[in-house]
This record gives C-alpha cells, structure tokens and sequence, in this order.
C-alpha cells in the first residue's frame, strides 16, 4: 500500500492522478489514457509497481500513451499472445515504435547498429561459442546447446535472434535481450530501449555517456574509457551538474556547451544538422577493420543506402558539430593529426602483418584458429591494441593513443609476433613436405623485406645513420637536463 501511495503521489508531482488523462498532454499524443491503459495500469501497479513508476515519469505517461498503446498486437504477429482477453505482446520492437517515431526507426534501421547482431562467422562469436563457451545450456529452442557466454556476454550488445517457444513465450537463450541489432520475430531489427530504457525513455539517460557505456567500452572497443580521459569528458563530469540534459533542444554549442556526451557529436543537432539515429553519417573511418577503411567503402560491402554519402561527406558533418565550440584551424588540425595515426598503424603495422598472417596460414592450417599462438597475438595486436589506438586517435585519448594503444601493438608485433613467424617459417623450410618447405620459404623471404624496411630496420640494429644521430643527440640532451 506504501508504494501505491508514493506512486500516486508521484503521478499527481507530475501533472494529475495517473488515471486521470492529464489535459497538459504534450502537442503529439492521445486527448485522454485509453481504457485498455487503464486496466493494464490497476494491476500492474500491485505487481510491477518500479514499470508503472517508471512510465509516470516518462513523457509517453504526459502523452497518455500506455501500457496498451505500445503492447497491444494484431492477430496473426508471430509474438502475439492472449492476456486478459487482450492480444498482446511481450516485445516491443522499433516496428511498434514507428507507429509515432517512423523518423527515428527509419534512421536507426539504416545504421550499422540494427546490423550488430550480423556476427555469425566472426572470430569474435568463435571465442564466445567454441573457446570461452560449449554447448551446455540447452533450451527448448536450444536442444542441442547454445553457448552460455554469447547469451549472456556478446548477445546482449550485439542481440541476438529472438526464437518463440508455443503460445509465443521467447526462449530464454535468446531473451530477456536488449542488443542494438536483435532480431525481433516481426523481422525488425534492434531495440530501441538499448538506448531509451523502458519504461521512463528519459532523454537524460539517452544523452548521458554512461548509457553508451554498457557496449562501447572494454579492450577491443575502449570508446567510453577514451573518453572519460579527453578534454571532452573531463570537461562533462566536472560540469554534468549545470548541464541541461533534460532540455528538450539538445544542440551543439547551444543547449550542450559546457563538456560534449557521445550524443552531442554522434546524433544530437547541430544549428546546421538535424538529429540522427544513424551515428555513421559522421565517421569518416572505420576503425573496427584490421585495416581502418574509409566508411562509404565499408558502407558499401554491407549494402547499406549511406554508402552513398561519401568519407568526405561525412568527415564535414563531424567538422560542423565540432565547429560548434572549436576554431575551424584547430577542428581541421585535429583530423590532420587523427588521419595520421591511422596511416601509421595501417601502414607500418595492419597492413604487413595482415600480410605475414595470410602468407603462415597454409603452415597453420592443421590446427583450429586460437589453436595456435600466432593466432591470439595477431587477434590481440590488431582488434584490442589496434583499435585502443585508433579510438584513441579519434577521440582525442592520448594514454589509449600511445600506452594502451600503440605501445602495445609494438610490444605484440615485434616481441610476439616476429619471433613467432619466424619459428613457424624455419621450422617449415627444413620440412620434408616441399609444399611446406616452399610456403617457409616464401614467409621468411617476406620477413625479411618487412623487417629490413625502413619502418622495422632499427629492429634490427638497422636504424637509419641521420636517426641515430638525432636519438643519440637528443638522449644526451635529455640526461643533462634530468639525469638517468
């Protein structure tokens, strides 16, 4: 009874009794809460009173849309079920959504995040499948197993396929599923709630950092610690106090000044640019690639309709939200020096190892992938360091440039992964095999050229006599200054 009263309270704190169809509805809403709502509403405060507190909060609540108006299903939707009386359904999918918001589903269902559930066939589901996981969690939509680790480790980002048991209860391998690419069972993609929490969908929690969190952080994708080190984010934590994220304009330079979220750059409106759901228009790079690759190039492998709107393009899009706080000589010298990161992991790391990787792969053919060392350190240098460094690059982290960046893909390429080539590629000349002799021989010979070239020759002892000079003249200068 205590926490009916407080929600009552709350209701009433937020315009009128929670029944009562607040005549303050917003200018896109319903005259009144639909009788359905209504019903919905006199149980569910009894059993989900936290669900109906949520949404007495929420801007549906002061539209009077409800439980009914976002549940309710037709007949014939493989998900719908019978529920007192009422055909219902337990997913609400960005389909249901676009029945008010067809702009922003439109937008989201174009984007690479409705494709994130795509990974069948990746290294990474190899690891949460076959090297972290097994074939032991079995459900009725599973009898032959799923792995515990993708259910509840790459799943709940990336989604999963929903899969429907009898009288449309989804299997528990495959929900409760918040990822931003599931697979709902009316053929949509995604979940809009992996950014608009159910049921308050607070902007707030929407343009808040931290919401970005819950995927895009951890070693291979890094962008919520990078930030959390940039100016940009320094300038948000100490500041998210006098920050208007509540306010209902949220555009750059204007409303967020005082510290950008990721919101503020990735999809907020600018005075030139509207909001978007697809935070794609305004990257230039792709830096999930082994190798950065410009993002029409990328946009156009998966067939996506942006593959249209060209790197160039893209790259202005991010100049205007920058432009909203930043000179444009500055803005313009960042990218300079963000484009030339990338050119120097490209070129003298993830291009020559791709290389060495694709030339060793008949000598590891006879083992599975992670079966062999090569195989972790290739996985570790290039999708967690090479992407801390590039991310890093990116969005102005230097620790995650430098440190948990490039320096670790130094330490993996020569430390790590020469010595390992070269013993795989020695160990195969002196074999019997001459198919495997020749392909030694063919690894070692490019060894070679890309350890004598001038990127790699001081590995070598090999560094160029005008550099020596300079590291030499320059160490000598730094030992007088502060010592050994």
């Amino acid at each position: 009874m205590r926490i009916r009263w407080w929600l009552l309270g709350l209701a009433a704190l937020l315009g009128g009794a929670p029944l009562s169809g607040s005549a303050g509805a917003q200018a896109i809403g319903l005259r009144e809460l639909s009788d359905e709502t209504r019903g919905c509403y006199e149980c569910h405060q009894r059993h989900t009173p936290g669900i109906c507190g949520q949404w007495g909060a929420s801007g549906h609540y002061r539209s009077n849309v409800g439980c009914y108006e976002c549940h309710s299903a037709n007949e014939g939707e493989p998900d719908a079920y019978v529920h007192y009386d009422f055909l219902m359904s337990n997913i609400v999918t960005p389909r249901d959504c676009s029945r008010c918001h067809d702009r922003e589903v439109a937008e989201f269902s174009a984007s690479r995040h409705a494709l994130a559930g795509e990974i069948e066939g990746s290294l990474q589901q190899l690891l949460a499948e076959v090297v972290e996981g097994n074939r032991a969690f079995k459900t009725a939509g599973f009898p032959e197993g799923a792995s515990a680790a993708a259910v509840a480790g790459c799943a709940q980002c990336h989604g999963s396929q929903v899969k429907l048991l009898e009288g449309a209860v989804p299997d528990p391998a495959t929900w409760p599923n918040t990822g931003v690419g599931r697979v709902n069972p009316d053929g949509s993609r995604g979940a809009c709630h992996a950014c608009h929490a159910t049921h308050m969908f607070s902007v707030v929690q929407a343009r808040h950092p931290d919401t970005c969190g819950k995927c895009h952080l951890g070693p291979d994708h890094p962008q919520k610690e990078v930030y959390e080190e940039s100016k940009h984010g320094i300038a948000f934590f100490a500041l998210q106090h006098v920050m208007r994220l509540d306010a209902p304009r949220w555009v750059a330079g204007e409303e967020s000044f005082t510290g950008p979220t990721c919101a503020s750059c990735h999809l907020a409106a600018t005075p030139n640019q509207d909001v978007t759901h697809d935070p794609g228009l305004r990257l230039s790079w792709n830096n999930r690639l082994t190798v950065s690759e410009r993002m029409d190039a990328a946009d156009e492998r998966l067939g996506l309709a942006s593959m249209d709107i060209t790197w160039e393009e893209r790259r202005m899009n991010m100049k205007d939200v920058c432009g909203s706080c930043h000179s444009e000589r500055l803005t313009d010298h960042f990218f300079v020096q963000y484009d030339a990161v990338i050119e120097l992991y490209n070129g003298k790391f993830a291009r020559p190892g791709q290389e060495l990787m694709d030339l060793a792969q008949p000598l590891l053919a006879e083992g599975a992938p992670f079966s062999r060392r090569a195989d972790w350190i290739w996985y570790e240098l290039a999708q967690h360091a090479g992407r801390r460094a590039r991310h890093g690059a990116a969005m102005a982290g230097p620790d995650y440039t430098h440190w948990h960046g490039l320096y670790d893909v130094a330490r993996l390429f020569y430390n790590d992964l020469m010595p390992a080539l070269e013993e795989l590629a020695a160990s195969a000349q002196a074999s019997a095999d001459p198919a495997r002799s020749d392909a030694g021989a063919k690894l070692k010979q490019r060894l070679e050229e890309v350890l004598g070239s001038a990127d790699h020759a001081w590995w070598r002892g090999a560094l160029n006599v005008d550099e020596k000079a300079r590291r030499e003249e320059a160490r000598k200068r730094f030992e007088e200054r502060w010592g050994r």
